[in-house]
């Protein structure tokens, strides 16, 4: 259970940092170590009932915005046991939906409002760690009792594995109302652009003016998040929705770890104003532009291959493709193409190359003093090294 109780507490963790210590880490750490138990009860926030309401109604808004915005309907590559799932694509009319509501806010009742959240940022915390182990319990439930998807449950032999990784593969309610979609690509998402708003409000009212450091931070976060809904189609092939099944790492993740941990630069600059000199200011900018350009044109390349079979071109010319047979779990055969060519033919996995560099990009906007506004770097250099070993395996199955 290491995972599941350590992961809520160093996300918290990271709040007392920030709330407690200014941004320190290595003084709470001491004393964290020193008595973990009353360390905690110290400075742990409690939940509110208004606090709890103000979330309930952040994640119904967004549960809402999923369920009646109009989009085309696309559907995903094939399960292991051969289904191909519809989805509902809008969630760039839910971007920019959730973003006029919260200009509207500050509008008609200022930009206390916004700030109001960062107030109450302990409060929400611990209302989403309630909401986000809530949704991992009844998805594990769901799994056993009331699959959508019977041949795609996976099964380990062990009650802590199947509620960490998950039980099913695309849980659902209905035809189109994916759990996995929304908890990443609407809640989660979302919530990453509109947190890094709310505490630039907050950096405002402290400081009567927003460092250009801040401006870059949620400019940079803007593009990534505006990405992944511009391009919902391509996300549905990534590991996240197409290989991981849904438990407590992808349901909780997408409540408290990705709103807590990727936006800490945000929160770190409301309490730091940094100004970067022009010239460091549109370097970051323009290098975070170009890992982007990166991550988003080997990603096209990749996609472009699977959707036209390899009957394309990339930068002039025909891809240079390995051609692979391979045998699901379930016992499907599929024809999979591994392109070789493109930025592919220069290093195996230049997405993740853009990813990491556009997440030094938006750390370094920080300085160098405190080492946690790179937590988020610690963190996608860990994850996507993970995910090179997975790809790697992967294909030498295939």
């Amino acid at each position: 259970m290491g995972a599941v109780i350590a992961s809520p507490l160093f996300a918290l963790f990271l709040y007392i940092c920030l709330e407690n210590f200014d941004g320190a880490m290595w003084k709470p750490t001491l004393e964290l170590f020193s008595s973990p138990i009353n360390f905690f009860l110290h400075y742990l926030p409690g939940p509110t009932s208004q606090v709890t309401i103000l979330y309930a109604s952040w994640v119904a808004m967004q549960a809402a915005l999923y369920s009646v915005l109009p989009g085309r309907v696309v559907y995903g590559p094939p399960t292991p046991a051969g289904h191909t799932h519809p989805y509902r694509m809008n969630g760039l009319a839910s971007w920019f939906a959730t973003i006029g509501t919260l200009a509207i806010v500050t509008v008609v009742q200022g930009i206390d409002a916004v700030a109001s959240v960062v107030q109450n940022w302990g409060g929400i915390l611990v209302a989403a760690n309630i909401y986000g182990i809530a949704f991992s319990v009844i998805s594990w439930v769901k799994g056993h009792l009331q699959t959508s998807f019977e041949k795609d449950r996976r099964f380990s032999g062990s009650v802590y594995h199947d509620f960490l990784s998950g039980v099913e593969l695309n849980p659902r309610i209905g035809a189109t109302w994916d759990f996995k979609l929304f908890q990443i690509g609407r809640l989660g998402m979302n919530s990453w652009v509109v947190i890094d708003l709310c505490f630039m409000a907050e950096q405002y009212n402290r400081f009567g003016a927003v460092s250009n450091s801040m401006v870059a931070v949620t400019l940079l976060h803007a593009l990534y998040t505006d990405d992944v809904c511009v391009n919902e189609a391509w996300y549905l092939a990534t590991i996240d929705k197409a290989h991981d099944h849904f438990g407590f790492y992808l349901c909780w993740g997408s409540a408290v770890w990705l709103p807590m941990v990727y936006t800490t630069q945000a929160q770190y600059l409301s309490t730091h104003p940094v100004q970067l000199s022009p010239t460091i200011f549109y370097s970051f900018l323009g290098v975070g532009l170009i890992s982007y350009i990166l991550f988003r044109l080997s990603n096209n390349q990749k996609d472009s291959l699977r959707k036209t079979r390899g009957d394309c071109k990339i930068f002039g010319k025909k891809p240079e493709v390995i051609r692979a047979k391979y045998t699901t779990g379930a016992g499907a055969v599929h024809d999979s193409l591994l392109l070789c060519s493109g930025c592919w033919g220069v290093v195996r996995h230049p997405n993740y190359v853009g990813d990491i560099i556009f997440s030094f990009c938006v750390c370094a906007c920080c300085e160098w003093t405190h080492l946690l506004p790179y937590t988020y770097l610690i963190w996608m250099a860990g994850l996507l090294v993970h995910r090179c070993y997975r790809d790697e395996k992967r294909c030498s199955i295939k």
